[in-house]
């Protein structure tokens, strides 16, 4: 038996196709497919009324949604505004089997706080246990150069997150838990807008939906994914290194410091070196 599957999506036609290929799979009956702008609450309103009228309850609530125009710290301020406009207030839905399934691959921040204002507090009162996906970045959580509009709206999604794990987790009557999924290098229309190969050091996006899934299924809440060029291992010692440029008072974005470089590359060998 398929779950039901509710898929928005502001791209029409890339909703379209996708629901015709879920459709062929799970079946007409279950799936849901909505246009929906998560940008803006009465959509997302309106999604929530059409998943709940259709299946009553909500299993799995995943937000999957970014965009990511440029910006520098004092330049492109329409950027800034629409990267936090999509990337933390909007995040789209998807409906899996009571659940639902956010999915929209454009957007992804007044996405979060919409769908989380608008899903939630219905799902706090379902007798069956439920899920919240949030997709986050390891730019949220490393912060490299480069994007820093992204890296807010990403950090954002990971304290907003964390903190509604806390309090559904201290809600004694609740049951339903936060989970933040955060992907390596994926060959996805955001990654390669322009089509083509896959490059060798990606993963594709069933490699990263079914290690999210695998750990998931463990409880674990922060899931973030390796790729075939970055293996967790180094994943951790990025994070590590910078969060003791905070406890270590060194420069800020240490590891892309002139000075601080070569120490964070030696940093990384040794650890590296240390797991043969």
């Amino acid at each position: 038996m398929f779950p039901a599957i509710a898929l928005a999506d502001i791209n029409e036609n890339a909703l379209i196709a996708a629901g015709k290929e879920v459709a062929a799979i799970a079946g007409d009956a279950n799936v849901l497919v909505i246009r929906t702008d998560v940008s803006k609450f009465e959509e997302v309103t309106h999604l929530r009324d059409k998943v709940y009228e259709a299946w009553g309850e909500v299993a799995v609530l995943m937000n999957n949604a970014a965009i990511g125009p440029p910006t520098k710290s004092w330049e492109n301020l329409d950027n800034w505004r629409s990267t936090f406009a999509v990337n933390l207030f909007g995040y789209v839905l998807l409906r899996v089997a009571g659940c639902t399934w956010s999915c929209d691959v454009d957007r992804d921040g007044f996405r979060v706080v919409n769908v989380q204002h608008t899903f939630v507090p219905a799902m706090l009162h379902q007798e069956n246990q439920a899920i919240v996906i949030n997709t986050g970045s390891k730019q949220g959580i490393t912060n490299p150069p480069g994007n820093p509009a992204y890296n807010a709206s990403k950090a954002a999604i990971k304290s907003l997150t964390e903190g509604l794990a806390h309090e559904l987790r201290e809600n004694p009557s609740c049951n339903v838990t936060a989970h933040l999924f955060v992907p390596g290098w994926t060959y996805t229309g955001l990654t390669a807008p322009q089509g083509g190969e896959k490059p060798a050091g990606a993963w594709t996006a069933e490699e990263t939906v079914q290690y999210m899934l695998d750990h998931v299924r463990t409880g674990e809440f922060y899931i973030i994914c390796p790729d075939n060029e970055t293996s967790s291992e180094l994943d951790h010692m990025r994070i590590m290194w910078g969060a003791s440029d905070v406890v270590e008072r060194r420069p800020a974005l240490s590891r892309w410091h002139k000075d601080w470089k070569p120490l964070y590359e030696e940093y990384v060998r040794e650890g590296l070196a240390s797991l043969e």
